[in-house]
């Protein structure tokens, strides 16, 4: 959310593309993920949250007419993980990536320390959109 947020004040329009990554267990379904998303970013302007579907990001950037995609960046290993993915998109169609530092409250985490870490009892709360709060109280 932050890095959505810091985003908006760089972008007249963001789109936040929900996808599926076929090799992540979810504990929401896509149109829960998409439900939460776009009760988080309600009150923000020039924000749409849509399904991205099948296919590469850099094609569904073309075919909404983005013309970045926006990347927050935890650490060495994200951006090294990223950056390749980036030189492609820019291959295959033109769209260029923009990186975002995530701020260094959010740098340690991950939705799979998250979920650990509530699974075990711990209090993830402030991390986390009230949206999503609500979901995981009624046990997801």
């Amino acid at each position: 959310m932050e890095i959505i947020a810091r985003a908006s004040s760089l972008f007249d329009e963001v789109v936040v593309a929900v996808s599926t990554n076929y090799s992540k267990k979810y504990r929401f379904d896509q149109e829960e993920r998409i439900a939460m998303a776009r009760e988080t970013v309600s009150g923000l302007a020039g924000i749409s949250v849509v399904p991205m579907g099948d296919g590469l990001l850099a094609e569904f950037c073309r075919e909404v007419g983005a013309d970045a995609i926006v990347k927050g960046l935890r650490s060495v290993v994200d951006y090294q993980y990223e950056v390749p993915m980036a030189a492609m998109n820019r291959h295959l169609t033109g769209v260029e990536t923009v990186f975002l530092s995530a701020d260094n409250r959010y740098t340690h985490l991950s939705s799979s320390l998250i979920k650990e870490v509530q699974a075990l009892g711990g209090d993830v709360e402030e991390y986390l959109p009230r949206s999503v709060v609500s979901r995981f109280r009624n046990g997801r």
